[in-house]
């Protein structure tokens, strides 16, 4: 894995032994997972793995809150930031005006999301079969389920993935008829349950590999995440789909992201990530080797990843 050299990068930490303790503050990605991670029913380490100043600066501002916050071993940390613009013009100096050969976007969360709140779907759908838990106790008992472990695999997304969501149905609702899970089930396979979170995202992705850049999705997901692209209409905007029920490793591990780079064709190292979840998406792709950008605080929309690529609409 080719490394940036440290004189480019000017996000540097100094640490300093200081008395007292206090707690880091909790990352949204490292709660259970959000009501619409999966739809279907879908404590971060402080890396200080510097890949760009703006990334950098970004995670420990998050964790430290500013400069000389306590962390919780009793250690401060701070750092210089000149600019983003240092690891611009390194990347653009290397590869031209584009700075990458390869984007990789995440599935649930980036690209899409559940049209309708997942616990209302639950009870929805279970009232005709005697579901009566709440659309509040459903949720609760679904982030209960979904942070236990999976003692059949190692993967809770294994083909299909229906063990793992028959225990997630039935445990956030109450209900084992398997007639409701089969409806539940299909109906998370159609464009009705899901929508794009980006209007624009088609014509991006267009310009993208106009421009040379090669386009894939990385999903934590099961074997419908193929069948759901096509019924939304947007399979054809992709170069290669990473499935983590396919490639038998989910995010964060390295994995996932390795092969869809050699889906690709390209070195990590060329290729930058973009999704919702600090710990799977930024960690894990930087643990690949890739750049990685979060969905939602470092860009907001797919034209604004375009642009710091380089490739402008």
């Amino acid at each position: 894995m080719t490394r940036v050299p440290r004189s480019s990068i000017s996000a540097l930490f100094r640490f300093s032994r200081k008395s007292g303790t206090s707690s880091l503050p909790q990352s949204s990605s490292s709660a259970p997972p959000r009501e619409f991670s999966r739809g279907f029913g879908c404590k971060p380490d402080l890396h200080f793995r510097v890949y760009s100043a703006k990334a950098a600066a970004a995670t420990a501002a998050e964790a430290c809150g500013h400069e000389g916050t306590l962390i919780s071993d009793g250690f401060r940390c701070g750092w210089d930031l000149v600019g983003a613009r240092e690891y611009l013009e390194y990347r653009m100096a290397r590869y031209g005006d584009i700075t990458h050969k390869a984007l990789l976007v995440d599935a649930v969360g980036t690209l899409l999301v559940p049209s309708q709140p997942m616990a209302q779907i639950y009870r929805q759908f279970g009232e005709k079969y005697g579901v009566q838990f709440s659309e509040d106790e459903i949720l609760n008992r679904y982030r209960w389920a979904y942070e236990q472990p999976w003692g059949r695999s190692r993967l809770r997304y294994v083909d299909d993935g229906r063990p793992f969501w028959q225990f997630i149905v039935s445990s956030s609702t109450g209900c084992s008829d398997s007639q409701y899970f089969e409806e539940l089930y299909q109906y998370y396979t159609t464009d009705k349950a899901w929508h794009l979170c980006d209007p624009d995202a088609e014509k991006v992705f267009e310009a993208l590999r106009g421009a040379g850049v090669k386009v894939a999705v990385v999903s934590n997901f099961d074997t419908r995440l193929r069948p759901l692209l096509r019924a939304l209409k947007c399979d054809h905007w992709f170069d290669a789909v990473a499935v983590s029920a396919e490639v038998a490793a989910e995010k964060p591990n390295p994995t996932i992201f390795l092969r869809a780079c050699d889906l690709l064709g390209v070195k990590p190292e060329d290729a930058v990530h973009v999704g919702d979840d600090r710990r799977n998406d930024l960690w894990g792709a930087r643990d690949a080797g890739c750049d990685a950008w979060l969905w939602g605080s470092d860009v907001h929309s797919f034209k604004e990843v375009a642009e710091r690529i380089g490739v402008r609409l």
